[in-house]
């Protein structure tokens, strides 16, 4: 069985090579639900490979399953955010096609950030496409279908391919279970069929990761005193969330690790901190750790940063030695 793939032991961007046998066309679903769709799409279009992003673990599980066994040797899925993938894993026009099946609409204003079909993502997934390249959109939610028009209609690198703004039906398409049910209920889907045209869109450039964030620091006080002190904190730092959950003292070592939630508008990561000390009396070393396949990115490096300005200002005379993070 292929070991399993997500977006932090992954490298970035994706090297395709190691996941497919043959150089093919990529085709993309983005959630992919129980897998059905996913499956029939690899075993319809033998001549492309084919990835499914999904959030869900169950689904993943479910859909790593089918395709194991089956044999499905061009289809592999992927744990991650979409948006996590388009910014990191997806290299500029090198999708075919895009699949999207029945998004969560997410119209509460306090979940717009977890919505799919806004503008800023639209034009990454206009960028990620091949020239020439597609992408189909399936909803059977009357407004999500008014707004993904606005917004797909507004996307200068994108031409509707059909000649409503959408179909009712599309003739061979497969159904996956949650859209046969939908029919069996009485709700007909609203459908998308878009194509990459020759209009130059912004290419975004892969974010990658950085180097190693570090600080240097000297505390009068052991690591054991310091996590007694400790109290989870948040921070905002520009669009970057970052919590400081829970400190974890090992006084054998005078050592302590931070369990951190940073969030960034392309990745999330739950990892822990470390505090190790060094050569001189009271003095440490705050760095990230491996833990959670933790990725130095700029919003790690504001969390190593957190957790050493933190330990700096307790304590007479605590101060930072040198800073070796960004920000």
């Amino acid at each position: 069985m292929p070991r399993k793939l997500n977006y932090l032991n992954l490298s970035w961007p994706l090297d395709l090579a190691e996941l497919f046998p043959e150089s093919r066309p990529l085709l993309v679903e983005i959630g992919f639900g129980n897998g059905d769709y996913l499956v029939n799409l690899a075993q319809t279009r033998q001549d492309a490979n084919v990835i499914g992003l999904e959030i869900s673990s169950q689904a993943m599980d479910r859909a790593e399953h089918k395709i194991g066994k089956l044999g499905l040797r061009n289809a592999r899925a992927i744990h991650t955010r979409a948006e996590t993938a388009l910014a990191h894993l997806l290299a500029p026009e090198s999708v075919a096609e895009f699949h999207i099946n029945f998004p969560d609409p997410w119209f509460k204003k306090k979940h717009s950030r977890r919505r799919l079909i806004k503008r800023e993502t639209v034009d990454l997934l206009a960028s990620r496409m091949a020239a020439g390249g597609r992408l189909l959109l399936a909803t059977d939610v009357l407004a999500y279908a008014e707004l993904a028009h606005e917004t797909f209609r507004d996307s200068a690198g994108l031409t509707n391919a059909l000649a409503t703004p959408w179909a009712r039906d599309l003739p061979g398409r497969f159904r996956s279970k949650y859209e046969a049910k939908a029919y069996r209920e009485g709700r007909r889907a609203y459908f998308f069929l878009y194509k990459r045209n020759a209009t130059p869109v912004a290419h975004p450039a892969i974010i990658k990761e950085l180097e190693m964030p570090q600080l240097f620091l000297y505390s009068p006080l052991d690591a054991a005193t310091l996590v007694a002190r400790f109290e989870a904190t948040r921070s905002r730092h520009g669009d970057i969330h970052i919590a400081l959950l829970r400190a974890y003292a090992d006084p054998r070592r005078d050592a302590a690790v931070f369990e951190a939630v940073i969030e960034e508008p392309t990745i999330d990561q739950h990892t822990m901190i470390s505090l190790s000390p060094r050569e001189g009396p009271g003095e440490y070393i705050v760095k990230m750790t491996g833990l959670g396949h933790a990725r130095p990115t700029y919003g790690m490096h504001r969390a190593v940063a957190a957790v050493g300005e933190w330990v700096a200002a307790q304590g007479e005379g605590a101060r930072v030695l040198e800073r070796k993070v960004r920000g």
